[in-house]
């Protein structure tokens, strides 16, 4: 984990915000405006530090980042191999949210996606029923396929991931791809198999943890197919409700620690089924949201901020409110975020001092289109959290 650093940016935001709510108070108590107010305590109006221009966003510099990161990932991104198509969601998703999605060569990606979908045995249909969806990398083995259709006997121990079965669909529509050679038999009945009796769902079949994030993945596949026939909603409804923890935020599972991404997890799959007026305690939820912005957002109580977390816990506020920017302090949330920019690289790092990376980069921007009204970027479907665009095609395309 990072350390966080001093960040003068964040600090003058600060000094600034701390004179103007004395002067408030000030005026307040005096029963006047503030600026009657300056003129009877004698009070300049340049008095204190000047208010800053807001941090320039250089849109070439962060393009220039993420179209070298889908050419060839870096060294520090090995580990992450099985997750490579979700790596590729977090590039292109923030090239859209920053105009730029058409800077990409579309039809090979897109043939490389639809090769990573895992679909039924050539031979034998039946022998992999349910572990059907998207793998994250062929590097288990498996030949390359992106026709749609089953030409291939089964590699031992492939099986699809719920994640990658949303970040694959996700990137489809933002290449705005016809879906057509989506498995949707076999993706649905791949959610099928991965829910628990509890409501929850694993994210691969086999044996592994379950989850608010696979529940949202679930809700959210559905959600992009259009189809719901694989999900019991009123038992994951039921798991959701119950993992919401006395500081009315949400947990992983019942009885765990409330978390910024879980909670998110949990409004956003709601959100998408048309049920968040069944969550209760929605002021608690919104308070709680509020008071994890130190300078930028934290998940928890007493954790450090981090960047991503201006979209977890931003986009949870937009949800529950529409208009998540008028009770947080987005300016010194945008300072703290431009305090982790990769100056001289493009791209967004977790904490100042690290370095930039595609995921705290996508979350950065979206935290950034979500509460800091002063920028164009593109606006978010915060639920899916894909770019309106991308929905707008979903809706006028696949849904019909």
């Amino acid at each position: 984990k990072g350390t966080s650093t001093a960040c003068p940016a964040t600090t003058h935001q600060r000094t600034a915000n701390e004179q103007a709510n004395q002067m408030s108070k000030a005026a307040k108590l005096l029963g006047m405006s503030a600026t009657a107010a300056k003129d009877v305590l004698g009070v300049e109006s340049h008095t204190g530090p000047k208010e800053p221009p807001p941090p320039v966003l250089n849109v070439e510099k962060h393009v220039g980042f993420l179209l070298h990161h889908l050419k060839c990932l870096p060294t520090p991104y090995a580990s992450q191999e099985s997750n490579r198509i979700t790596l590729l969601y977090f590039v292109l998703s923030s090239l859209d949210v920053l105009g730029a999605i058409d800077k990409v060569d579309k039809a090979p990606i897109i043939e490389w996606v639809y090769a990573l979908q895992l679909l039924s045995c050539s031979k034998d249909p039946e022998k992999n029923t349910g572990l059907t969806g998207w793998r994250g990398s062929l590097s288990i083995g498996a030949p390359y396929n992106p026709t749609g259709e089953a030409k291939h006997e089964c590699v031992p121990h492939d099986r699809s991931h719920i994640a990658m079965v949303y970040t694959a669909l996700c990137v489809l529509a933002l290449l705005e791809d016809d879906f057509s050679r989506v498995n949707r038999k076999g993706v649905i009945a791949g959610l099928r198999t991965l829910q628990q009796e509890n409501g929850s769902f694993a994210p691969t079949a086999g044996g592994s943890e379950s989850d608010m994030r696979f529940v949202y993945c679930a809700f959210a596949i559905s959600t992009l197919l259009n189809d719901w026939s694989g999900v019991n909603v009123d038992r994951a409804i039921e798991y959701i409700l119950s993992s919401q923890s006395y500081e009315s935020s949400i947990g992983q599972g019942p009885s765990q620690e409330g978390h910024g991404g879980s909670t998110y997890c949990a409004v956003a799959a709601l959100q998408l089924a048309g049920k968040l007026d069944l969550l209760p305690r929605h002021g608690e939820l919104v308070e709680w949201c509020v008071n994890r912005q130190s300078h930028g957002f934290n998940g928890r109580c007493n954790k450090d901020a981090d960047t991503c977390y201006s979209f977890w816990v931003g986009g949870t506020l937009q949800m529950l409110t529409a208009d998540a920017s008028s009770l947080i302090d987005y300016q010194l949330c945008t300072s703290f975020t431009f305090c982790c920019e990769g100056k001289e690289t493009g791209g967004f790092a977790k904490v100042p001092g690290n370095p930039p990376d595609v995921l705290h980069t996508y979350y950065s921007l979206c935290g950034i289109s979500i509460l800091d009204p002063r920028y164009q970027l593109a606006e978010l479907h915060v639920p899916l959290s894909i770019t309106k665009r991308a929905h707008t095609h979903l809706m006028n395309n696949i849904w019909k």
